[in-house]
Formats: C-alpha cells, sequence, structure tokens
C-alpha cells in the first residue's frame, strides 16, 4: 500500500501568470460581485439564477451555452441575476467515473491534472471575456482555491464536503458568498454549524503556512434534498422544509445575512432532471406566501446545458451532459422568461 508521486503540479502563481486576469476582467468581476453581495444582503432585490452544466466538460460548447445564457440574461436582468455554473471538478460517490476537467481535460484520454488545472483557468477567463459574467464553481479540493481565487464570483460547498474542517476553514477567508450544502443525510444542523464556521475568523494550516482568516459573511445554507435509510431521496424545498430553515436561522442569532439557494435538482428532484422548472415555480410560489421565505430564499441552481438528459463519456454528442442529466436549452431559455414574469 502507498501512495505514487505521478508528476509535481505547477504553482498557482506559475498557472496566473501564463492565464492572467485583465485590468478590464478584473473589473468586470469586481462590478459583478459587488451586484450579487447586494443580493446576499438584501440591498438588491433580483433573484439568482446559479444555471449551467453538471460538469464543464468542454470549453467550446461550455462557451456556446453561456453565449445563449448571456443573451437571455439581457432580457431579464430587471428580476433575475445569472451566474453561470463552470463546475470543473465532479464528485464522485463511489470515487469512479469522471472527475471533471481538472483531471481530465480530454473525457476520453487518462487523467493530467497539471493540463487540467491549465485548461479550467482558461475556460473561465474565455467565459469572462466573452460573456461578461463571473462564473460558480464547486470546491472539490481546498488546494484549489488559490488557482481560481481571482476568478470565481460564487462557490459551493458539495453534500460530501461540508462536514470537512479543511472545506469549512478555507470557506471562511474567501470574499465571494460561499453555499454550504446539506449533506446527503438532509441534516439541517451540519449545514447550519458549516455557515457558523465560516462565518468566524479561523486559524488553520493552509498552502504550508499557518493562516488566519477574516471569517466570510456571505457564507449562506443550499438545501439540496437528502436520503432516507433506504437510499431514497427527500426532497427538502416545500414551504415547510423552508420554513423550518427559517427557523433554524433565528436559533442561530448571530448568523450574519440569513440566505438560502435552493439546489432544484440532486435529491431534490430525485435527479428527474426535467422537474427543475417546476421545482423553481413552487420555491417562487413559496417566497409570495411568506416574507420570511422572500427575505431568505436569494435564488436555485439548475443543471442545465444544450442538450436534454444525459450520455456516456464517449456518447458524441455535442452540449450534452456526460455526468448527471441536465435540462437542455430550448426548456432552460423557456424557464428563464417565464420565471421572471413570476418574481415579486
Amino acid at each position: 500500500m502507498s501512495i505514487t508521486f505521478v508528476k509535481k503540479l505547477p504553482s498557482a502563481t506559475e498557472v496566473k501568470n501564463d492565464f492572467p486576469m485583465t485590468e478590464e476582467l478584473a473589473a468586470i468581476k469586481r462590478e459583478r460581485d459587488a451586484e450579487i453581495r447586494k443580493i446576499f444582503t438584501g440591498e438588491d432585490n433580483r433573484f439568482i439564477f446559479i444555471i449551467g452544466p453538471c460538469s464543464a466538460d468542454n470549453e467550446t460548447a461550455v462557451l456556446d451555452y453561456l453565449t445563449r445564457l448571456a443573451g437571455v440574461q439581457e432580457k431579464i436582468r430587471d428580476k433575475i441575476l445569472i451566474i453561470p455554473r463552470i463546475y470543473t471538478g465532479k464528485p464522485r460517490t463511489n470515487g469512479t467515473g469522471y472527475k471533471g476537467i481538472l483531471h481530465q481535460p480530454d473525457p476520453l484520454m487518462d487523467a493530467n491534472m497539471v493540463e487540467g488545472l491549465y485548461a479550467l483557468r482558461k475556460m473561465h477567463i474565455h467565459a469572462i471575456r466573452e460573456t461578461g459574467m463571473t462564473a460558480a464553481d464547486e470546491m472539490l479540493y481546498t488546494e484549489n482555491w488559490k488557482y481560481v481565487d481571482d476568478i470565481l464570483s460564487y462557490v459551493a460547498i458539495g453534500a460530501r464536503s461540508v462536514e470537512d474542517q479543511q472545506h469549512r476553514f478555507i470557506s471562511s477567508g474567501m470574499d465571494v458568498p460561499v453555499g454550504m450544502k446539506n449533506p446527503t443525510s438532509g441534516d439541517f444542523t451540519v449545514m447550519m454549524n458549516s455557515c457558523v464556521a465560516g462565518q468566524n475568523s479561523q486559524t488553520f494550516c493552509y498552502a504550508g503556512h499557518q493562516c488566519t482568516s477574516s471569517g466570510n459573511d456571505l457564507t449562506h445554507c443550499i438545501l439540496r434534498g437528502g436520503l432516507n435509510k433506504h437510499g431514497n431521496s427527500i426532497p427538502n424545498y416545500h414551504y415547510d422544509d423552508l420554513m423550518r430553515l427559517v427557523e433554524s436561522y433565528q436559533s442561530f442569532p448571530n448568523l450574519k445575512n440569513p440566505a438560502c439557494i435552493v439546489d432544484a435538482n440532486h435529491n431534490n428532484s430525485g435527479k428527474k432532471w426535467d422537474q427543475q422548472p417546476r421545482i423553481v415555480e413552487e420555491v417562487l410560489l413559496s417566497r409570495q406566501h411568506s416574507k420570511d421565505i422572500h427575505d431568505m430564499v436569494k435564488g436555485v441552481m439548475v443543471e442545465s446545458y444544450i442538450e436534454d438528459g444525459n450520455q456516456p463519456v464517449d456518447g458524441g454528442c455535442y452540449g450534452k451532459s456526460i455526468t448527471d442529466p441536465c435540462l437542455g436549452w430550448d426548456k432552460t431559455e423557456k424557464m428563464l422568461l417565464e420565471m421572471a414574469d413570476k418574481i415579486i
């Protein structure tokens, strides 16, 4: 039993020097970050859609999708702020399967994380340059944050990472919103304690240093459903679930900017990707019925790509997910336009 050191990864400084953020792109990010912050603090009443492919597996297709998304954003910007998903690492429940562009820049080739680091940064930067939209990504590995800390406007902590101390502590040092998903068990307490850890100053080891963080006041909850003891999906996006989260926030009075994003896929939909528009609509109805829910629920998360559903890694269909099934473009555009009319 052993660990084999295959390749030494380039430093974050090296990767950033090869693919730098220009001042023009950095200015776009600063403006976007300020807009997003105001939504989470309640200064801006717009609704957030964190939307895009389950995994960003192909730069050409991802940029094609994002260009379409940017066109819709112009039509609904008074009601909705879109944060595109560019997820470059894919958590795998049992460790097998495609793990994202970080691992495999070419899904049909062997893992190459050196090329993957360059590929993911290049894709994020190209997306900002071509669409003017900064993106969300999932922090699968805490070591990766230093490679993307200047390009992301939103970070999600997954259901299997949310109890990990290192993920919590790194989140406390970020300057963008960090969403803590409920664990696969559905336990709200785990998620709430993660928010407490993220919002407070922490001391920890990272990148070979003793570090101290300032605390991130935009750390918040993501409801993504859970599993019962038989492995069946249990949704937590219904009105009663949202009211329970309102009450949970009230029991943690020191948490700032109480906020929630509802994940319309995963165990909330039972991975039935075509149910996502219905779930989003129900969330909006709950916001209309309760001011507490309205003020707390800042947005939704949707898995969407060019083509409906998913395919094997070697399927060959352009713009179709090779991980979890996604809502296709025609249904996505229809959903965004219709939901904009329902937001009050």
